[in-house]
């Protein structure tokens, strides 16, 4: 989007979405075509007119430099949204934007180079471009990038990500682009660092991601990698044992070593939301917090006692006959203060068996991320299994079933994330497991319809998952009801 001068002018629209079809294809660039179709000209570009140039998976480089070239002669401003992977021409050592039939051996003939796009656009006058990129690197080039940066054209304005290939046999999920399109057909007029910041807050960004854009506060500085997940702070190590002194001087404060609590899942890259990892259910070891430290003694203590004990494991959680309501479901009109970060709270509260206490300050911060970003958010998702998460601790599979099942189906129809998406799999997976875990063969057979299509449109990594379920229903209606 425009917002000096030019915006006067009838803009242009550029759309570029490539990728190869084949098993080189690292990522689903052709579903954003209906997406951004959907949005009107000029709400991309900014202006009260605009011209809409649209390539959906192209197969000749030449054809495509000619759009551009022809993109980039126009007077009034430009819009250029690209969406597709980067793979590297071993030869000559150039990055190219891949399209339809590119392979590894004909990069150099069948793919675009990255140098003849940033050509074009150079030659446009200053703050009359703005480029929105939501590109995958293949590992070559994604080595390449970490000793020197992806080059863009001098006076446009640059945005969106850069992510690392994905996992083996997965492709990515262009979620900066879906989320850009998202809020623009919202309606609202922003200017391109608020469209980008906007996007980047619906958006699940790659973990390790680089964001292009400008420095925002409290956000990594432009063209730089992102840190790694952040689930918590890391507990700083024990202050080492002090020898007693002869003298009765009272002896420095010992700082126990921190025990392994229940770990509440954090999304990765917590800056720009990016996707979340979850730990095995239903524990996990990893730290957070430390304990709080020992008060200072009035004596000297022997050296024994002063050696910090080694970390113990969590008791098991309480059987399930000790609870009789899920505190999801637990009503209270108690006002739940949310801090901006709560997950380290909601770890503490459900290591010390405060599970209603941790689910109400999940359930809070859900509320506030649908007020401030909208329910059709990865942010208000990642609450849902956060909830999730807690219940499942709680030793209340029913619950926690359910809510996977619907944080399912909202990144299934709501963020439009594929099937075969590791977030999408890992919640259908975790709804299957907590669904094994219920012992009573009525609620078991109530959630089992809303588990079974689930899992005809998600199968997972085990071929067998379905037919698992379909065994385990056929026996539960035979029991009697």
């Amino acid at each position: 989007m425009q917002i000096n001068g030019a915006q006067d002018r009838p803009g242009t629209a550029l759309l570029l979405a490539a990728a190869p079809t084949g098993k080189g294809k690292l990522t689903d660039a052709g579903s954003v075509i209906p997406l951004l179709a959907a949005v009107p000209p000029a709400a991309l570009a900014g202006t009260a007119a605009a011209t809409l140039i649209e390539l959906a998976d192209p197969v000749d480089p030449q054809a495509v430099l000619t759009r551009v070239r022809g993109a980039a002669a126009t007077e009034g401003p430009l819009t250029v949204v690209l969406v597709g992977q980067l793979q590297l021409d071993r030869r000559q050592q150039g990055v190219h934007l891949a399209l339809a039939r590119t392979t590894p051996s004909t990069i150099r003939y069948t793919a675009l180079p990255w140098s003849w796009l940033v050509a074009e656009l150079r030659q446009r006058r200053p703050e009359t471009t703005t480029l929105y990129v939501d590109l995958v690197a293949d590992a070559e080039v994604w080595q390449l990038l970490d000793e020197e940066p992806l080059d863009f054209p001098g006076g446009a304005r640059a945005y969106g990500v850069v992510a690392p290939p994905p996992g083996r046999r997965r492709i990515a999920h262009p979620a900066y682009t879906h989320a850009l399109a998202q809020t623009l057909r919202a309606g609202q007029r922003l200017t391109p660092d608020q469209l980008h910041h906007a996007a980047l807050r619906r958006a699940a960004v790659a973990e390790g991601a680089l964001v292009i854009g400008p420095e925002r506060p409290a956000a990594p500085a432009v063209n730089t990698q992102l840190p790694p997940a952040r689930t918590a702070p890391e507990a700083p190590a024990p202050i080492p044992a002090v020898q007693p002194q002869p003298a009765p001087a009272p002896a420095p404060p010992q700082v126990p070593a921190p025990q392994p609590p229940v770990q509440v899942p954090t999304p990765a890259a917590r800056t720009i939301g990016a996707p979340m990892a979850f730990p095995p259910p239903p524990m996990s070891s990893m730290p957070t917090a430390p304990a709080a430290p020992a008060q200072p003694q009035q004596q000297a203590a022997p050296p024994a006692a002063r050696v910090p004990a080694a970390p113990v494991q969590l008791p098991p959680p309480p059987p399930r006959t000790q609870r009789t309501v899920s505190p999801v479901y637990e009503p209270s009109n108690a006002v739940v203060p949310v801090e901006q970060d709560p997950h380290e709270q909601i770890t503490a509260l459900s290591k010390a068996g405060r599970h209603q206490e941790a689910v109400a300050l999940a359930i809070a911060a859900e509320r506030r991320a649908v007020q401030t970003l909208g329910a059709d958010t990865f942010v208000a998702v990642h609450w849902i299994e956060v909830r999730a998460f807690l219940v499942s601790v709680a030793e209340d599979p029913g619950a926690s079933c359910l809510l996977w099942l619907q944080a399912a189906q909202t990144r299934l129809d709501t963020l439009q994330q594929a099937p075969d998406a590791h977030d999408v799999e890992s919640a259908v997976d975790r709804a299957h497991h907590q669904w094994d875990r219920i012992r009573d063969a009525a609620q078991a057979r109530a959630l089992a319809p809303q588990l079974v299509a689930l899992r005809r449109r998600v199968p997972g990594r085990q071929r067998a998952a379905l037919d698992a379920v379909q065994r385990k229903v056929e026996r539960l209606n035979s029991l009697p009801a």
